[in-house]
This record gives C-alpha cells, sequence and structure tokens, in this order.
C-alpha cells in the first residue's frame, strides 16, 4: 500500500514554507520557555574530564562524492569556532542551534552531505551532524540531562569501522531538530571540540572531580528482513559506577530503543528475526 505523501513533499514551495514555520516556531520557544541558554565561553579549561572521544574526519559513503567529505572538514571549523570552551553553568542549557546558528553560505559553510527524506544529497553546513553525534556520546557519560535529541529513522550505508553502537548520534538540522543539554547539577561543565589532521576530537569537562562514571553500551543488536525490506534494532543502555568503591555499580538504565530502515542490504549472517 503506497503511503500518501505529506503536503510538504508535493511541491518544494510547500516544502520551504513548512520550514520556515517551524523555524519560526522554536525561535519564539528560545524567547519565552525561560530556559537559561549558554552564554559564556572560557579559553582556560576546566580542571577535571569527564570524557574525551574523537571519531575519523574523511570517510567513504557509498558512492558520495569525496568533496563532500573535504567540506564537511571545513564546515566543522566553523562549528568549533563557536562551540570551543563553552561552559554550561548551573540550570543552563546548551542548544546546538542556537549556539551555532543557521549554516549559510555567507557564514563561509559549504556544501556536504546530509539525509533528506532517508536520501544522501548535497547541502550547505553538510556533515555538521559529526560534531552532535560525538557531543551526544561525550554526554551519555556525564550527569548533563540530554533534554531534545533526534536521531535518524534510517540507516544508509554500512558499518565502516564503525567504533560507536549504532543510532548513537543526534541528527540536527536548523532549529527544529535540535540537540540541547541541560545542567542540571551543582557543578559547571565544559565543551571542548578541537581537530587533528585526521581526527574530530572533542571533550567534556567540569569544575570538581566526580566520584562517579558512566560506561554506555549496547546490547540486542540485529538486522531483521520483512519481505524484500531490512531492519536494524538495538538498545542503548547505561551504567553509572562508583570511582572509589571498586567499580560499585550505582544505576543501570535503558537509554534508547532504536528502529531504523536499512537502505543496503546486509551480509546474510548479519541478519536476525
Amino acid at each position: 500500500m503506497q503511503r500518501k505523501k505529506l503536503l510538504s513533499q508535493r511541491h518544494p514551495i510547500f516544502y520551504f514554507i513548512s520550514i520556515w514555520e517551524k523555524r519560526i516556531r522554536r525561535r519564539l520557544t528560545w524567547i519565552f520557555d525561560n530556559k537559561q541558554y549558554t552564554k559564556t565561553t572560557a579559553k582556560d579549561k576546566l580542571p577535571f574530564r569527564v570524557k574525551k572521544h574523537q571519531s575519523k574526519l574523511l570517510k567513504k559513503l557509498g558512492a558520495t562524492d569525496m568533496q563532500l567529505q573535504y567540506n564537511k572538514v571545513d564546515n566543522l571549523k566553523i562549528v568549533i569556532e563557536k562551540i570551543n570552551g563553552v561552559l554550561i553553568k548551573p540550570g543552563e542549557t546548551f542548544s546546538f542551534c542556537k549556539t551555532v546558528g543557521l549554516p549559510t553560505k555567507r557564514k563561509g559553510y559549504k556544501l556536504g552531505m546530509e539525509l533528506s527524506f532517508g536520501k544522501p544529497r548535497a547541502g550547505i553546513g553538510g556533515g555538521i551532524c559529526q560534531s552532535t553525534n560525538l557531543l551526544h556520546w561525550l554526554a551519555l557519560h556525564a550527569p548533563l540531562e540530554i533534554t531534545e535529541r533526534h536521531h535518524h529513522s534510517i540507516d544508509p550505508f554500512p558499518d565502516d569501522g564503525r567504533v560507536l553502537p549504532w543510532a548513537s548520534g543526534a541528527a540536527i538540522f536548523y532549529n527544529y531538530h535540535d540537540f540541547q543539554l541541560t545542567n542540571n547539577t551543582q557543578w559547571t561543565f565544559q565543551i571542548n571540540l578541537w581537530l587533528t589532521e585526521k581526527l574530530l576530537e572533542g571533550e567534556i569537562r567540569v569544575s570538581e572531580e566526580l566520584d562517579f562514571a558512566y560506561h554506555v553500551f549496547e546490547k540486542n543488536h540485529k538486522f531483521i528482513q520483512q519481505e524484500n525490506e531490512y531492519f536494524r534494532t538495538n538498545e542503548i543502555w547505561r551504567k553509572k559506577i562508583a570511582k572509589f568503591r571498586g567499580g560499585e555499580l550505582i544505576e543501570k538504565e535503558l537509554i534508547a530503543k532504536n528502529f531504523g530502515k536499512v537502505m543496503y542490504q546486509p551480509k546474510v549472517f548479519e541478519i536476525g528475526n
């Protein structure tokens, strides 16, 4: 049975009207939601590291043009200028979209790869989701509340040296698909991002040493075949562990159950029912 197309999918004008209506709503939300958004950055790093991670900058994704990957690196440089050193003080909320702003050609953003209606395409500012993917993974290892996070409901490319669990990232689309972190603790946290020759690197630091840590892991990962289509599912879990009591388990929680359509044919031995 063929699904009816949304109005925004029937003609480009309806698509752009829909986007700008959502963007205006978000701008109004930023004004009237009574949240205290982050405004402060610091050149000096806070004294204690909570978590550090990195991701490979250049990847060959299917048949997509590698130039989009090189452009992505330039896009990430602009994002880093906006975010590096930002402080999330007690009671404050970090909003990626509010902090970074709308990616435009005038600001120096280039064509990078993005997903639109489940398909890869070139778009201005494409590829900056790599930074939110990294930020989400870091945040899962800190006592910050992830108050807004979206992820793609599809799996567009086969795993190529994947290190993190599938669907553990965070998709953004200015400004109504945002990534937000709220600090409901008594500590101040800091986000640091930087580039090396081959990697995007990042860390979360904190004003006082924490006596606990987090371990994030995947469970029940499998591919499912339904007629001629493939789907992927998994669960993301987190353990909170005492640092100074022999790794005693404090808490264990299910973070997310993920389910998405696979846009390629998985290897036969990977398929589960």
